[in-house]
């Protein structure tokens, strides 16, 4: 399987989101607008066998980097999501 560039080439700007988009079980979850218990329930499920998965394969040091890693991307979906909602609250008051 050839390597999947964490960032794009020129803007530095992580890919991770639009990696996302081509998960098909992310495309199922959002096909109706609504995301169920048993659609977070999977993909929590899809998560633990991916950190199940790789988890011992890392030594202490690598450890620690990924876990930072992984600490910082959920802080930055996070905020970026939350700048999304913010914006589209500004532009739904901006357009009333």
């Amino acid at each position: 399987m050839p390597r999947t560039n964490w960032l794009d080439a020129e803007t530095q700007v992580p890919q991770f989101a639009e990696y996302v988009q081509r998960l098909e079980t992310f495309a199922d979850a959002l096909a109706d607008g609504v995301i169920d218990e048993s659609e977070m329930l999977a993909q929590e499920a899809r998560l633990i066998e991916a950190l199940k998965e790789v988890e011992p394969h890392l030594d202490d040091e690598l450890h620690a980097k990924v876990t930072r890693l992984l600490c910082e991307l959920s802080a930055y979906d996070i905020m970026k999501s939350l700048r999304e909602l913010q914006k589209a609250a500004v532009a739904s008051v901006v357009g009333r």
